[in-house]
């Protein structure tokens, strides 16, 4: 298993008697891009803005590559590189310039070399074409790329995204999904948090989900899914004929807990193992029933989010 790259421990942040983060503890492996989501008010900004040393939490540990990022923040701010929703970037500046006056505060070495770290990472975002122009001329969806690039500057091996696909196109948020990816294969880590939740699942290898300050389930898209007791899926099975034989047969399978009929196509809901999925499609072929459509429909993580949002009760 990778080692941990970002490591939470026991994290509580207060604002007054409002608790925003309650007791989250969770291990980010190294060469990921993991997702946060959860609906508004879940505790995803204050747990990132800790993450980035931008505030003190009321208790907890955090680490980022090994280090502790309060005993020794500037060797964390080192590795870490941190991208928060809606960042300003200055109107008067061109930009290159807005990138170099960046490079030149990291210390990336002469014109000439932060000139090329420039162009390197304005290429990564696709905004090559705009190197020369103000920043001020720029849409919503391209400074969010140029503050990516901005973020990338220093070559971070952890990177902290705050809804960075915010005002992206479609065409942008899959440039911005595989880079990340790229990112991410280069062994750098990705800590993303989006409401862009189907791009989200998209991207991500794992995601961990918070809603109301608690951390709920961490894991792949499916382990969360399950962990989450959103399991269960729907089939739908379309037949020429004999639906009503196939009906019959299959409400009394294990794991069939609905089932819908209209004309010749049936929806059952299903909770059963893929193991299982399997034997039903061969118990009506061996029926000799002859089978159009057989395909599973799993919730959208944007159901499953708003059933989190409006059903779940913190422990």
């Amino acid at each position: 298993m990778p080692a941990a790259a970002i490591e939470i421990r026991d994290l509580r942040v207060d604002y007054g008697n409002f608790v925003a983060v309650s007791d989250v503890t969770l291990s980010v492996p190294a060469g990921e891009v993991f997702g946060l989501v959860g609906p508004n008010g879940a505790g995803k900004t204050s747990t990132f803005r800790v993450l980035a040393m931008l505030m003190d939490p009321t208790y907890g540990e955090v680490r980022l590559g090994g280090i502790d990022i309060f005993e020794n923040p500037e060797a964390a701010r080192r590795i870490m590189g941190y991208m928060p929703d809606l960042a300003p970037v200055p109107s008067d500046l061109k930009v290159w310039e807005f990138l170099d006056l960046f490079a030149d505060a990291h210390g990336l070495g002469s014109a000439a070399a932060r000139r090329e770290r420039v162009d390197t990472c304005l290429e990564e975002v696709a905004l090559s074409d705009r190197r020369n122009v103000f920043c001020k001329t720029l849409s919503r969806g391209q400074t969010q790329r140029l503050v990516l690039a901005k973020t990338l500057l220093h070559a971070p091996k952890v990177l902290i995204l705050d809804e960075p696909a915010s005002g992206m196109d479609p065409l942008s948020r899959r440039n911005l999904r595989l880079a990340l990816r790229r990112l991410a294969e280069a062994g750098s880590t990705v800590f993303i948090s989006s409401h862009i939740l189907s791009e989200l699942a998209e991207m991500c290898s794992s995601i961990c989900v918070m809603n109301r300050g608690h951390l709920l389930a961490a894991g792949t898209v499916d382990e969360v899914r399950r962990l989450l007791g959103r399991a269960e899926r729907t089939l739908t099975v379309a037949l020429l004929e004999r639906a009503d034989a196939a009906a019959d047969w299959l409400w009394n399978q294990s794991g069939v807990t609905e089932l819908k009929r209209a004309g010749e196509r049936l929806s059952l809901s299903f909770s059963g193992t893929h193991e299982e999925q399997a034997a039903l499609l061969a118990g009506l072929v061996a029926q000799q029933l002859r089978i159009t459509v057989f395909e599973e429909q799993k919730s959208t993580f944007e159901e499953i989010l708003i059933d989190v949002a409006e059903n779940s009760t913190p422990a």
